[in-house]
């Protein structure tokens, strides 16, 4: 059983240093956000709304102006069993979520009995296609895609899968079911089982319902009266993958560094500001979302319904994606070359001994993976940001050996290791990067056509 209390996450995870006062202060709100009571902070759950709870109880104490912003939201949660069937009639049963899970949508058929082919199979039509990949290729007029997983790359699939779940926002539009294929993922652990089968049979059972998950808003007024109608957006996400299929015996998806941790650093950011008595020209709109995990839903809702004009957000700085699991000497700056925040970024990492490089992986496509990209989507300058390291590094090994066991598992949790004087680097350089933005008279602008602007 894991360890949730404080001080024992303390002794577990800080062997190598001691962590001064302003990091023990930001790693008691990673405690309460991430300890097995919250139970993962699962988009529309108990435990969420308890989270969102503490989250604005704590900005309100920071003096902030703290409201809650529903999100209407439809769940889909498949239940399944599979078989294969070989020619002979035999059958040979498949562990849902184990060996095989199926991307969800309401209008899945009930029953399905289909006959496989393979890659290079001239006749596909009314079949399911078995492929390596990558996921996403078409096989015009087959019935469905069975894409076996790859190990390789920066983030190997995870097996078992937590769940074989949907979230959507309410009015979403659908899927139209007689376009669209049936498509299941198959752990490559397991692939030899597909040789005995001619045909693939599913029983699906889809369940839905009408969820709401809060967004909270928090906001600091700015103290210029030439500049204090205008914001800098600061935003990272609550929520993280709830309760899910066990590894090792641990259900509790905690999300303690993804993303429970930079939810902390704005809160510790707030009250750094009212314990210094520190006034910023320009307001500060705290925005932490809802459904991350699900799609930058609650991202995009909010964007799609602010709080204040989009005009007057001057620029976002979003946190997630961030590890503090070796020292600070390098940060990859996502978007650091489409506006005038990247040489922000890069003037106040400078008198930090930060180096700054931009995203040396755009192939895992990680600017549209967070909720930055919803806020660059409405016309508003962002960047965000990762714990960087050089090709063939100590550090390299320690990322790579995060994401293979850590992701968006049960993994990421109290009693992982970090590197306190990492952790508190990166809130520091956060903290300064924030109050040069806010003080500047100028705001950042676009060096790029806006993806708002794009065809």
């Amino acid at each position: 059983m894991k360890r949730s209390l404080a001080v024992l996450a303390l002794t577990v995870t800080l062997q190598a240093t001691e962590p001064d006062a302003a990091t023990r202060n930001w790693w008691r709100h990673v405690t309460a956000l991430g300890n097995d009571q919250m139970k993962g902070r699962d988009t529309g759950s108990l435990e969420y709304q308890k989270a969102a709870e503490y989250v604005a109880d704590q900005f309100s104490k920071a003096g902030a102006t703290v409201t809650m912003q529903p999100v209407p939201m439809r769940r889909d949660m498949l239940e399944a069993n599979f078989e294969l069937i070989d020619a002979a009639g035999s059958v040979t049963p498949l562990q849902f979520l184990h060996q095989i899970t199926a991307t969800v949508r309401p209008d899945l058929p009930k029953q399905f009995t289909a006959p496989l082919a393979f890659t290079g199979d001239t006749d596909v039509k009314g079949k399911i296609v078995v492929s390596k990949g990558p996921r996403g290729i078409s096989y015009p007029g087959a019935a469905g895609i069975l894409t076996i997983d790859t190990l390789t790359g920066p983030e190997p699939p995870r097996w078992p899968v937590a769940n074989a779940t949907r979230v959507t926002l309410q009015g979403a539009a659908g899927t139209n079911p007689d376009l669209a294929p049936l498509t299941f993922r198959f752990n490559p652990a397991n692939a030899a089982l597909l040789t005995r089968g001619s045909k693939l049979h599913g029983s699906l059972k889809v369940t839905s319902e009408d969820i709401v998950s809060n967004n909270i808003i928090a906001t600091i007024p700015g103290a210029d009266p030439a500049l204090n109608a205008e914001y800098v957006v600061l935003s990272a996400h609550l929520d993280g993958y709830g309760i899910g299929t066990p590894h090792n015996g641990d259900a509790i998806y905690n999300g303690a560094f993804d993303d429970a941790a930079y939810v902390a650093t704005l809160i510790d950011f707030a009250q750094r500001l009212q314990q210094s008595k520190t006034k910023l020209k320009r307001g500060l709109l705290f925005v932490i979302v809802t459904g991350e995990e699900k799609g930058l839903l609650g991202s995009r809702y909010y964007t799609q319904h602010p709080t204040v004009p989009k005009e007057r957000m001057v620029a976002n700085i979003n946190l997630d994606q961030l590890r503090p699991i070796f020292p600070l000497a390098l940060l990859t700056t996502l978007a650091l070359d489409q506006s005038t925040l990247g040489e922000t970024v890069k003037q106040v990492a400078a008198t930090m001994d930060i180096r700054i490089q931009p995203d040396p992986e755009p192939q895992r496509n990680l600017l549209r993976r967070s909720d930055h990209w919803n806020f660059m989507q409405i016309g508003v300058p962002a960047v965000g940001f990762i714990f960087g390291y050089a090709p063939g590094t100590p550090e390299e090994a320690t990322y790579r050996l995060w994401y293979k066991d850590r992701y968006h598992s049960p993994a990421d949790d109290l009693n992982q290791p970090w590197v306190p004087e990492a952790a508190e680097k990166f809130n520091v350089f956060f903290g300064r990067l924030v109050e040069t933005i806010a003080n500047d008279p100028k705001r950042p602008t676009w060096l790029t056509t806006p993806p708002s602007a794009r065809p």
